[in-house]
């Protein structure tokens, strides 16, 4: 294959290697306060999910559990939030993990592709996408009934849902195929052991933090470091907005 043919991409895990912190968690605490709920309602949702991760439920098994909060949510108005939030996120200036931030600018001065694989959604990372300027986005996809526009709390009836762990390197496959991405060539970044098999895909991988089965593996193949991203501090939360679906007075 010639270099006309194929080119190198960079594939970038998001939440706790791109950014700092869980965007999805992030965005239900904003999403929540706009609604009028009380701040410990997200706090109990995240308590929750990490309890499930704790007694060994998998991580696909929390991802599809999150998006069954999103049950009867207009899409539109999750949109319009999410874009608020990122606007928030990006005023207090700790939103990215500048190491790897610094990395993706660099993929994309030497003229690389930019992927963020992700089992967050569309509404929370498109913002993040032509924040950055990525080109492409493989992520969870919630279903979103097609008259009312509603999320079901369900995921969409495709492949690869939720993009969790093996679900991330079979996506990039086919988005290789068929973007004539040269992977042999191409650079992941990931923090989760789950990202393992995206890393596992690509020529150069880039680990991002502490987990150790991950630095396991990096030793093991020689996989690159970067390291952990640092706490952000809360994202300011708006006030509730009566005009909002769903807000309480």
């Amino acid at each position: 294959m010639t270099s006309a043919e194929h080119r190198p991409a960079a594939f970038f895990d998001v939440d706790n290697t791109l950014t700092r912190g869980t965007a999805l968690f992030r965005f239900l605490a904003y999403w929540y306060a706009a609604q009028g709920r009380p701040a410990h309602d997200a706090v109990r949702e995240r308590q929750r999910l990490k309890a499930m991760t704790t007694a060994g439920v998998s991580r696909e098994e929390t991802n599809r559990a999150f998006f069954r909060l999103l049950a009867g949510a207009p899409a539109a108005e999750i949109t319009r939030l999410a874009e608020d939030w990122f606007r928030a996120e990006l005023a207090q200036g700790c939103f990215f993990h500048e190491p790897v931030l610094e990395a993706l600018h660099a993929h994309r001065r030497n003229g690389d592709l930019v992927v963020l694989v992700s089992g967050s959604f569309p509404a929370v990372l498109l913002p993040v996408l032509e924040h950055c300027g990525a080109h492409h986005l493989l992520c969870t996809e919630p279903e979103i009934t097609p008259v009312a526009r509603t999320y079901t709390g369900r995921l969409a009836d495709r492949p690869h849902q939720p993009m969790i762990g093996s679900a991330k390197a079979e996506a990039v496959r086919e988005l290789a195929a068929a973007h004539r991405i040269d992977l042999a060539s191409s650079t992941g970044y990931g923090d989760h052991v789950s990202d393992a098999p995206l890393l596992s895909v690509t020529g150069r991988a880039v680990i991002v933090g502490d987990d150790p089965d991950l630095r396991r593996l990096a030793a093991h193949h020689g996989w690159h470091r970067l390291p952990k991203a640092p706490l952000p501090p809360a994202v300011p939360l708006p006030e509730p907005n009566p005009a909002r679906p769903g807000a309480l007075l």
